[in-house]
């Protein structure tokens, strides 16, 4: 997990500023109208929207953002079509890629994405060569501070979680992705709260990579998920944490 883990932690860093925070709301907006056209407006009767206004919380995205998103996913206003995608890529090292998102037009983000990967001494793959090397799994991050672990890991346990990991100053809890919305639920209900709560890409092997080719993986995952169309990249990169101090330091 430590691929997922590192990144998601030097995106929390990076993400306050305007730029950042901006493509951020892009994305997220994207995904909440996307899954309220698929499975209606509701929270109460859409985990996965529940899950996605979670996650604009988590980034400041105001209120009237989210009503707005909701109501094009409804029709209640105008919006945009969108429509899914995912990449399998390779990434300098040997790291594989798997890439997913929304768009309005395939035929351009394949080839912007087409052309990141290019730029940055990679290139896509073939249909399912990456996707066979990630699991899909439910994953909560819960800040050290907010609890202690054994009491932490006795909720999530009985809520049905698989896994709990402390990886720095955040816990991981990892879940079945039916189990995610049980377990997110019973650490609402005890008002502990969360840095992100997901359905997320967990690799199940990882690839080592040090000096210039860590650097070159984590610029390229960047210059990914700048682009608006992309929604999550999943590596499964392994960087050691004296290396990822020094690349994240410069």
């Amino acid at each position: 997990m430590s691929g997922h883990s590192k990144w998601a932690k030097i995106k929390h860093k990076k993400g306050a500023t305007d730029a950042k925070r901006g493509a951020a709301f892009t994305k997220v907006t994207r995904e909440i109208t996307m899954v309220c056209k698929e499975s209606g407006g509701d929270p109460n009767m859409n985990p996965r929207l529940r899950t996605a206004i979670l996650r604009a919380r988590s980034i400041g995205m105001p209120l009237s953002n989210v009503e707005n998103a909701i109501k094009k996913g409804t029709g209640e206003l105008e919006g945009v079509t969108y429509e899914s995608f995912t990449f399998d890529a390779y990434a300098p090292g040997g790291v594989a890629l798997f890439i997913d998102g929304l768009t309005d037009n395939k035929n351009r983000t394949t080839a912007e994405v087409r052309n990141i990967l290019t730029r940055k001494n990679s290139a896509l793959a073939s249909p399912g060569s990456t996707a066979f090397l990630f699991n899909k799994r439910g994953l909560i991050a819960v800040e050290t501070k907010a609890i202690g672990e054994d009491a932490l890991m006795e909720i999530v346990l009985e809520a049905g979680a698989e896994d709990m990991t402390v990886e720095g100053d955040v816990y991981e809890v990892t879940t079945d992705p039916l189990s995610l919305e049980p377990v997110r639920s019973a650490l609402e209900a005890k008002k502990i709260p969360m840095r992100s709560a997901e359905v997320t890409m967990i690799p199940t092997t990882t690839k080592k990579v040090t000096g210039s080719e860590a650097k070159n993986v984590l610029a390229l995952i960047e210059a990914l998920e700048e682009n608006e169309d992309v929604q999550n990249v999943y590596a499964n990169f392994d960087i050691s944490d004296e290396d990822m101090a020094l690349l994240t330091a410069e």
